[in-house]
């Protein structure tokens, strides 16, 4: 067909295109077929989730369903009696409507009853589905690995989901309504059959060109959020860093408020204009299928109104029609309207279900050895190297050392150098990407993971500062504990934090952090104090600090190590800190560059080796000359 004997105005030119625009979106309904698989695991997490509340919730539906046609029949009857009665000088009995009017006054009584009945369902289904959703969201991110966590790919994923389960609550609201009103709309579908089917077929195929219009249109929409997931959290960042208690000062002072709202605006002007292009064309469509539609009905109409004039139906069946014609049309473009918003919720169900085929690397073998208590021999790293998924740079490569128990190491180089990551290998927060790390000769991998968590006390260089109170921040060193003031109380002592504690207006259930009203913030010394009081709260063999007292004083760093020195006399202790004063405690020092060990050594066999940290000392020690 050539499209130039169409002129480019006109309804058949808009036919000629609402076809051409159908038939390009055709790949799309494929698309949306497989999203719709996922609505029956939504609903299996539904039904698990608590199903007393999904019976409900679709009983009383069931039950609504019956109730617009009943009224409507009754209604028919009412106008039929009225004009027999109207006819009929010689005989007034209004038995028969009476009946009829008690029967719809009752029907309306159960149908607000029912309306009632399933709101209140819905207030209860969304508020225990956005929990139930969020939580299985948690729980699920809880088994992942910390380098998965640090991949953009899977922040774009975790993104979405997220996003699911904040914005998507209504969606299993949006099924059950949708499974009521195919109950009604097949109750009103088989009455109007009865009278002429040909008046369904014309208002169906009048319709389905708007539903798929709405289909192809979400999908647009979906990929749109999709491609466009990372550009929306660096935007989230953006607002979040322009106003975050903890970035102020800098912005402040180094005068960045502009470049920020300039950088969020630039970006958001972007983002904007690629969604009104859709939400014009969705606009244009939506209005052209909606005329299309009307056609339909009205057409609908005209042929009933013709049937009543020949005297082919009685006045109460025209009224019984009318109402099932506006009942329909009205159902059918909420319908549709709802199950468009079905579909694109079950592309954003797909992404909820797709984060949760991600799996962890760490694999928890099927023997789980326990941890050693004692342990024997310590840990050794046998041609260790780690890089993350993806990349071609080695972090850290060809790793051998050992670390005995009882024996204190630190471990020290430049920025970039791979001492933290060491750390998060020994805590097999990180697997190796080759070599193996060994505890009393048995891969780690063999260990039991959460009891060999158990056994470690560490405090990293980002530690969580948490908006909850002093004792919840020491007790989650040990949370099985948190209930043992004495031994909060006595951590808090061992880090010194008990002297600014005691000085809080509630003390140890002084809530912290600006997020609650009565919450208060500390400094930065103060908060690395109760990070450390949580390595004091367990009875940890392997205790590791990474730069513990960045944030301390001179006399409270002298005095925390101090105590620390006496704490870790019979555990193994691995210390990272730019600090050679602290240095100085370890039993042996290894010296890293580049993700490789060159040097190692106690301090002085170090320094007489004037190797690379005998240099970083001396230049150090030039500080305090």
């Amino acid at each position: 067909m050539n499209r130039r004997f169409f002129p480019k105005s006109g309804i058949f030119h808009k036919i000629f295109s609402s076809l051409l625009f159908l038939r390009s979106a055709k790949k799309d309904y494929k698309q949306w077929l497989e999203a719709f698989r996922n609505i029956p695991g939504f609903l299996k997490l539904a039904w698990r989730g608590n199903r007393n509340l999904v019976l409900t919730g679709v009983s009383l539906r069931i039950l609504y369903s019956a109730i617009p046609l009943s009224i409507l029949f009754v209604g028919k009857l009412i106008v039929d009696e009225v004009i027999l009665i109207a006819g009929n000088h010689n005989d007034h009995d209004l038995s028969k409507i009476v009946i009829y009017i008690a029967a719809e006054f009752f029907l309306t009584i159960c149908s607000s009853f029912l309306r009632r009945g399933i709101q209140a369902n819905n207030r209860l289904v969304s508020e225990f589905f956005v929990n139930h959703s969020s939580l299985k969201l948690m729980e699920h991110a809880s088994t992942l690995d910390l380098d998965q966590f640090e991949n953009p790919e899977f922040y774009d994923k975790l993104h979405r989901a997220r996003y699911y389960t904040q914005n998507r609550v209504d969606s299993l609201i949006d099924i059950f309504d949708q499974i009521q009103d195919i109950f009604i709309f097949i109750s009103l579908i088989l009455s109007l059959i009865s009278f002429n089917p040909w008046l369904v077929i014309l208002l169906i195929l009048t319709s389905i060109p708007s539903l798929l219009s709405e289909f192809y249109f979400n999908r647009e929409t979906y990929s749109f959020i999709e491609n466009s997931t990372p550009e929306r959290r660096e935007l989230d960042y953006l607002c979040e860093i322009s106003t975050s208690n903890q970035t102020v000062k800098e912005i402040k002072i180094f005068g960045l408020s502009d470049f920020f709202v300039k950088q969020f605006r630039n970006l958001a002007g972007k983002h904007y204009d690629k969604k009104k292009n859709i939400t014009y064309k969705r606009t244009k469509w939506s209005l052209f299928f909606s005329i299309l539609s009307s056609i339909g009905y009205y057409g609908s109409y005209a042929l009933v109104v013709s049937s009543t004039i020949k005297g082919n139906i009685s006045l109460g069946e025209l009224t019984f029609f009318f109402g099932s014609f506006e009942w329909l049309k009205e159902l059918l473009e909420i319908s549709f309207d709802r199950l468009s918003k079905i579909a694109q919720s079950a592309l954003h169900i797909k992404d909820y279900f797709d984060f949760f085929r991600i799996k962890p690397v760490i694999r928890i073998s099927g023997f789980r050895r326990p941890f050693p208590k004692p342990i024997l021999f310590g840990f050794t790293f046998q041609n260790v190297g780690f890089k993350y998924n993806g990349s071609e740079r080695w972090v850290v490569r060809n790793l051998n050392f050992s670390i005995d128990p009882k024996e204190r190491i630190a471990i020290v180089g430049e920025n970039g150098a791979g001492k933290t990551t060491i750390t998060k290998l020994l805590c097999r927060l990180y697997e190796p990407s080759e070599g193996t790390i060994f505890l009393d000769g048995h891969d780690l991998k063999e260990y039991d993971i959460e009891d060999f968590h158990k056994e470690i006390g560490v405090v990293f260089q980002d530690f969580n500062k948490y908006n909850m109170s002093v004792s919840d921040n020491i007790s989650v060193g040990r949370i099985e504990k948190k209930d043992d003031l004495d031994l909060i109380k006595y951590s808090a002592s061992q880090s010194l934090a008990d002297k600014f504690i005691e000085k809080l207006p509630q003390g140890y259930n002084q809530l912290l952090g600006r997020r609650y009203e009565r919450g208060i913030e500390l400094s930065g010394g103060q908060w690395q104090k109760l990070a450390l009081s949580r390595t004091f709260m367990r009875d940890a063999q392997l205790v590791i600090l990474d730069e513990p007292s960045a944030s301390l004083d001179p006399r409270s760093e002298y005095e925390l190590f101090q105590r620390y020195i006496k704490y870790t006399q019979d555990k193994m202790v691995v210390l990272i800190s730019h600090r050679f004063s602290n240095v100085r405690m370890a039993d042996r020092i290894l010296v890293l560059k580049n993700g490789s060990l060159v040097e190692t050594g106690s301090h002085h066999e170090l320094l007489y080796k004037q190797g690379l940290y005998a240099e970083m000392f001396n230049l150090q020690a030039q500080g305090y000359r």
